[in-house]
């Protein structure tokens, strides 16, 4: 808007910049579902080390492989991640009555029995009181919350403060017309119900939920998320729900193989089920065999592992230091914490998975355990699918994950050329830099990328409905998955 004029002088007036930065979103915060011992349940939870999960969910447990999956993602490189706690029906959620508070841990299970609420009024406004979370046997506290207040309006109500920030409790109910006094109280009623996994009918029936909002579904809260592993699953039918879902959300699928499946077996001489190769496979990828790892609960003996987190763990890395277009495979993608794999596959038998889009993890001398493929579940050869490699799948997911959060701008602006060309003008900036940074083919940006947005994609009917049409296009950098060297012996060549 122009400055009003009403005196003799020199106005100044700033005008805004058709420039409006387009992030680069991040391509590599895990999430990871299973059975674990104590945590928050019916939510993601973020860890952001593995000192977080162990303080959260309790660390390893040899009953479960969700443990071991992050511990082994964050080893490899990972340095975010959402755990999805699936408890076993049976487990009985710990409870507490103070005054007209009741309370709950924020998950089930007998591991919340060993905590305390301790209570304590305001000295000058008994409508204001302390709220600490205790260890009983060593008197730590580990939560603490001050100022909380009764009132519904309060910006300290208990409820809301407790819901929001506690990693251990939940206020189910809080009683207006009552006043807390200063009370120990103890945490108890929590039960463990048995220790539940994949294979279990029961895992099943926790994980998926009801397919909108509880189970894995329950991601769908999460602002982003990039990968999904649920550790050592191979219930085909639920996973072809998983793709489908993470195809929904822009994010890629790790599925680990059967432990058991060898090269030979009925499981490995074809392609994976066909349920997990149809279209939302693109956003998928398929690895095999099994890792093997020292345990620390087995005083370091060394078991098998599904290779998921590991494998998070490495995309992870290879992302930070080369970018989504590098590959998470080759001689840079080595597993760290890791001695070895279940069942050693040669070139040949490599040749016969590979393209059925079968990703070997391979041990080479010198190198150690290695990814060594780098194909979505739709990559095998007979599909020809334009998504066939993990790199140029996970590509396009960033960029379309970018710039859908970096045009929301665009919405109910004036639908014409001006808009257009502002359009134009930030995609292409955001696609140059990626150009510069080595994420497409071509030695020109005309090669590597375009972006259209004009009366062509934008006809007059698209403006009356209220479109505006972006055509983006570039193009992918591709694994050079088959390296041939030819070598011809250079005759002697006689003078003339």
């Amino acid at each position: 808007m122009s400055v009003k004029l009403s005196y003799p002088g020199v106005y100044v007036e700033e005008i805004a910049s058709a420039v409006r930065t387009i992030g680069q979103v991040s391509t590599s915060i895990a999430a990871f579902a299973g059975w674990a011992r104590q945590g928050p349940a019916g939510r993601p939870v973020r860890c952001l080390s593995w000192f977080d999960f162990e303080r959260t969910f309790g660390g390893l447990d040899g009953r479960s492989y969700l443990g071991y999956a992050v511990s082994h993602f964050f080893g490899n490189g990972g340095s975010q991640c959402y755990i999805v706690r699936t408890p076993s029906a049976a487990d009985v959620t710990a409870e507490a009555v103070v005054d007209g508070l009741e309370v709950e841990a924020t998950g089930p299970g007998a591991w919340a029995n060993v905590y305390q609420l301790v209570t304590k009024p305001r000295a000058d406004d008994t409508s204001r009181f302390r709220l600490d979370i205790v260890v009983k046997a060593s008197g730590v506290v580990t939560e603490s919350y001050a100022n909380l207040s009764l009132e519904p309006f309060d910006s300290r109500f208990v409820t809301n403060v407790i819901g929001d920030e506690s990693q251990l409790v939940i206020v189910t109910k809080a009683d207006v017309t009552k006043k807390v006094t200063a009370k120990t109280v103890d945490l108890a009623g929590g039960v463990d119900g048995p220790a539940i996994g994949p294979g279990d009918a029961a895992f099943d029936t926790a994980l998926m939920g009801d397919g909108a909002t509880t189970g894995i579904y329950a991601l769908a809260k999460v602002d982003q998320f990039n990968l999904l592993n649920v550790p050592g699953y191979t219930a085909t039918a639920n996973l072809a729900k998983l793709e489908k879902f993470c195809r929904d959300h822009r994010a890629f699928l790790l599925v680990d193989s059967d432990k058991g499946s060898t090269p030979t077996s009925s499981a490995m001489t074809g392609a994976p089920d066909s349920s997990l190769t149809g279209s939302d496979a693109i956003n998928a990828a398929f690895y095999y065999p099994w890792l093997l790892a020292p345990d620390p609960q087995q005083q370091y003996r060394i078991r098998s592992f599904p290779p998921g987190g590991a494998i998070a763990g490495v995309y992870a890395r290879t992302d930070a230091s080369r970018g989504v277009w590098k590959a998470p495979a080759g001689t840079d993608a080595s597993l760290s914490g890791v001695v070895g794999v279940t069942i050693p596959t040669n070139d040949a038998e490599n040749g016969v998975l590979n393209p059925l889009a079968v990703n070997c993890i391979r041990k080479f001398p010198v190198y150690g355990a290695i990814v060594w493929g780098a194909r979505t579940l739709q990559g095998a050869d007979e599909i020809g699918s334009e998504w066939k490699y993990v790199p140029v799948r996970r590509t396009a997911l960033f960029i379309e994950e970018s710039l859908y959060r970096g045009l929301k701008w665009v919405v109910f602006e004036p639908n014409d050329e001006p808009l257009w060309a502002q359009i134009r003008l930030n995609v292409g900036s955001f696609l140059n830099d990626l150009f510069r940074q080595g994420a497409f083919q071509g030695t020109t940006p005309k090669d590597a990328y375009f972006v259209k947005c004009d009366k062509d994609t934008t006809t007059q009917s698209d403006i009356n409905r209220g479109v505006v049409n972006v055509l983006v296009g570039f193009a992918p950098l591709k694994p050079a998955e088959f390296v041939v060297i030819k070598l011809q012996q250079l005759a002697g060549q006689l003078a003339t």
